[in-house]
């Protein structure tokens, strides 16, 4: 808590365990109670002059989970994240967590899904009632020349690509695609270029943004479910497809 006060960020967060994928019921009971004992700490020693969030946790356990989520709500912290999930578990199960802990969260606070997610993924956890994320996942997969899309995924490294004078998603208004080809780009990443995957980063990143900017217009004027039905469907068939 001393280490966040002094980095000076807007939001906080309590000290946790997140526990692997399996984890025996006894410890991840044990687990999430030591969880509980350290949020009260933060939360009635330490002085912070920001938001806090609490942590809930109970690995892939429904009782652990609302038992967890209902006794930080009684704390009263300033949002709640959804901790414990994609360290390895099925998507059906990192899903279920989800839907274990959110009902139990009070709706006019942040709830926060920890390490996540890939597009579909986060439109899908939206509708569950999750309202914030983060992920590393932009900025590792350009790491490997690997761009998101409407429909998916591309590894620009792939041959197909070589002299593909195409931005990496038409109608994509990101720095990169305004100006760059997917065979440049290409070039520049098969020749361990730097500048390659920051292309790759800035088009990426700009689709995440994009994305939830399009999400909360969709839920703004009514339009999420149809929204998500859509994008989920192309983005799921095209990954089944390849």
């Amino acid at each position: 808590m001393e280490i966040q006060t002094a980095l000076g960020g807007d939001i906080a967060m309590a000290l946790d365990e997140c526990v692997p994928y399996p984890c025996e019921y006894d410890y991840a009971a044990q687990s999430a109670e030591m969880t509980t004992r350290w949020a009260r700490r933060c939360k009635l020693k330490f002085e912070i002059k920001r938001q806090l969030f609490g942590i809930v946790q109970g690995a892939t356990y429904r009782e652990l989970r609302e038992k967890s989520a209902r006794t930080l709500v009684e704390m009263e912290f300033d949002g709640y994240a959804i901790g414990g999930v994609s360290v390895g578990e099925p998507e059906s199960e990192m899903m279920s967590a989800i839907e274990s802990s959110e009902p139990f969260l009070p709706p006019m606070r942040p709830r926060y899904a920890m390490g996540l997610g890939t597009p579909a993924q986060i439109v899908e956890m939206v509708a569950r009632g999750v309202d914030m994320f983060d992920c590393v996942l932009p900025t590792r997969l350009a790491r490997n020349g690997t761009a998101f899309t409407e429909i998916g995924t591309i590894n620009l490294k792939n041959n197909p690509y070589r002299l593909d004078e195409r931005p990496i998603e038409e109608e994509c208004a990101c720095a990169t695609c305004r100006i760059f080809t997917r065979g440049y780009i290409r070039h520049l990443v098969k020749a361990e270029e730097i500048r390659g995957l920051r292309l790759v980063t800035i088009h990426n990143l700009h689709f995440y943004l994009n994305l939830m900017d399009r999400i909360r217009t969709s839920l703004d004027d009514g339009s999420f479910p149809s929204f998500r039905e859509r994008f989920v469907a192309n983005y799921v068939r095209h990954l089944a497809e390849i």
